[in-house]
């Protein structure tokens, strides 16, 4: 029976401790798909301003971008770094965990200055029990400056880089709009791993048109150019997306359960055993979401994945 290398296994053998990621949301993050950079409207599957009336009165917000020559909402920035942190760290705390790593997850956490970036990360590692970074990004929105800063941190620190992957196939990235094509993806990638930094690679399943062998080429590719860790889930669609309006004009179906399950179980058997596996599934519990259905209960989704591995001999 194999047992799958877990984040919370990882850390637990590493450090002999109980480690979770306190996820941060912080004003004034975008992204370049949604900017207006490298496209307009961002990827098919994100709400943003192009779809949500309810965003869109927002827009008058400052936004970041590597050009900004200032940053007016700093404090505010650095405050909400503390709150959130602080205020989830509790929670984890009664759960039994000791050890965290702040995970910049929404949008797109490099698209900034870099001064913007020393002063957030810096007090993110500031705080009590932090003991590394997590920072999701986009591969066409880091640079050699950046993660050399990256490097530097890592001497002291748990540094994790995340980049979308989502599909190794351009046609597919042209059709969610992803803005960059899978090389770009592969190159920052491995410039990553060449500077000795820890890579996540996002994965998606059931993108527009893709059948199981497209989707099985992906995480083979992925495991090719260095990652450490993964996340895979299902492509759902939730309301206010360019996605959403496809699946009401009935031109995109989503992945079935059985399938995502079946070609979950599948990838698995590409994984190498010492490639950390973050996540398996996602999903959405309330009124946003549209479709799939069986994306609405994550534990049921969980109890059908681990009882598909286990038939084949893994234990997640």
């Amino acid at each position: 029976m194999r047992t799958v290398l877990t984040f919370g296994r990882y850390y637990k053998k590493l450090i002999k401790k109980r480690v979770k990621k306190i996820p941060l949301g912080i004003s004034g993050f975008t992204c370049p798909n949604i900017d207006g950079t490298v496209a307009k409207g961002g990827c098919t599957f994100c709400e943003n301003e192009s779809f949500s009336p309810n965003l869109s009165k927002s827009s008058k917000k400052f936004y970041l971008n590597p050009a900004s020559k200032d940053n007016p909402i700093l404090q505010k920035q650095l405050l909400e770094i503390e709150f959130q942190y602080q205020a989830t760290k509790k929670r984890y705390e009664k759960l039994g965990y000791e050890k965290f790593l702040a995970y910049f997850q929404a949008f797109t956490n490099t698209y900034a200055p870099i001064e913007t970036l020393r002063a957030l990360y810096e007090k993110a590692l500031s705080m009590d029990d932090c003991i590394g970074l997590s920072i999701g990004t986009r591969s066409d929105s880091v640079n050699d400056g950046i993660l050399d800063y990256l490097k530097e941190l890592d001497k002291n620190y748990d540094i994790w880089i995340e980049y979308g992957i989502q599909s190794v196939f351009d046609e597919t990235l042209k059709k969610i709009n992803r803005g960059h094509d899978s090389k770009n993806v592969e190159y920052w990638i491995k410039k990553s791993k060449d500077k000795g930094l820890k890579v996540c690679g996002h994965v998606i399943f059931g993108l527009p048109d893709e059948n199981r062998d497209m989707m099985l080429k992906t995480v083979e590719k992925s495991v090719e150019w260095g990652i450490d860790s993964i996340k895979i889930h299902p492509l759902y669609v939730v309301k206010n997306t360019a996605l959403a309006v496809d699946f009401l004009k009935g031109k995109f179906s989503p992945i079935t359960k059985e399938d995502y399950i079946d070609t979950l179980v599948e990838a698995f058997k590409l994984l190498p055993e010492d490639l950390i596996v973050q996540r398996v599934t996602a999903g959405i519990g309330d009124s946003t979401l549209l479709a799939p259905k069986w994306c609405s209960d994550k534990n049921m989704q969980m109890r059908d994945i681990k009882e598909a591995l286990k038939k084949e001999g893994i234990t997640y």
